[in-house]
């Protein structure tokens, strides 16, 4: 039996003169955005790395510092294919029914610990065994996990099974998703900046009474100003609705929207339609 060629990364530049990385299937390329670089990627294309263009990607992920974050990037992925290989999941057909619909077949990570595919969605699926040994924190009754955000609360569960890169990936999906679940496994409260939901829970608490801005353009009226629509909370159904003009320079609406400052941000009306 000839031995599986080694997972290596080839690295080279595109026709647009961008770094890029071919890892098996997965080309990645650090492609330049106006705030700096920006992880992209696709899969299977069949020219050398040369010729890849920009268009050829459609995949965007996480801002890159620098190319040197791009290459740690790229082998971690080395990495991830390597432990994969390594864990030899297999594939088993099944017509078993899903919450997402029938089962198109399952990968079985361990026994007990199937990931089934369907024809829309998918997700794990735990024994009632497996499923009494997650975390209680992280159980869901009924043994079945989507493929968005409960996966990352069974590799949690079950660390042993997934690769490093998955690992971390599920540890900041249950940051950002279920931050309740995550501090009572950790035992200890989130700090800000650690999860994107537990700190907009934190922004809204603060800003309940606060005029957040829901929509915003360019003001052709008032050149250099952006005009804002606001809202109490940031809650479009609470009316009414107020309008203000921020300068360009200092509308940076942020993760969680931009609050409007009354005392220096000037109020305008909004145009009402003319009378029947």
């Amino acid at each position: 039996m000839t031995a599986a060629a080694p997972i290596e990364a080839v690295f080279g530049r595109t026709a647009d003169d961008d770094l890029a990385a071919l890892v098996g299937d997965n080309a990645y390329l650090a492609r330049p955005v106006g705030d700096g670089l920006r992880l992209a990627s696709t899969w299977r294309l069949d020219r050398p790395i040369s010729a890849w263009r920009r268009a050829d990607f459609s995949g965007f992920g996480d801002a890159i510092a620098d190319e040197a974050e791009f290459r740690a990037l790229v082998a971690e992925q080395v990495e991830h294919r390597r432990e994969t290989i390594a864990l030899d999941r297999q594939h088993r057909a099944s017509d078993r029914w899903s919450p997402w619909g029938a089962s198109q077949g399952g990968s079985v990570y361990a026994e007990g610990v199937v990931f089934h595919t369907t024809a829309s969605h998918g997700g794990f699926k735990l024994d009632d065994a497996c499923n009494a040994a997650m975390p209680a924190a992280l159980r869901v009754e009924g043994g079945w996990y989507e493929e968005d955000c409960d996966w990352a609360m069974v590799a949690f569960g079950f660390p042993e099974l997934f690769t490093a890169y998955e690992r971390r990936i599920a540890e900041k999906t249950l940051r950002d998703t279920y931050p309740e679940r995550w501090e009572a496994v950790h035992g200890r409260p989130l700090a800000p900046g650690e999860s994107f939901s537990n700190d907009r829970r934190l922004f809204e608490l603060a800003h309940a009474q606060d005029w957040i801005v829901v929509s915003a353009s360019r003001s052709l009226s008032s050149p250099g100003f952006v005009q804002c629509v606001a809202a109490l909370g940031g809650k479009r159904d609470r009316q009414p609705l107020r309008c203000f003009l921020v300068p360009d320079e200092e509308y940076r609406p942020g993760p969680h929207g931009f609050v409007i400052d009354e005392d220096r941000h000037e109020t305008w009306e909004l145009p009402t339609a003319p009378d029947a």
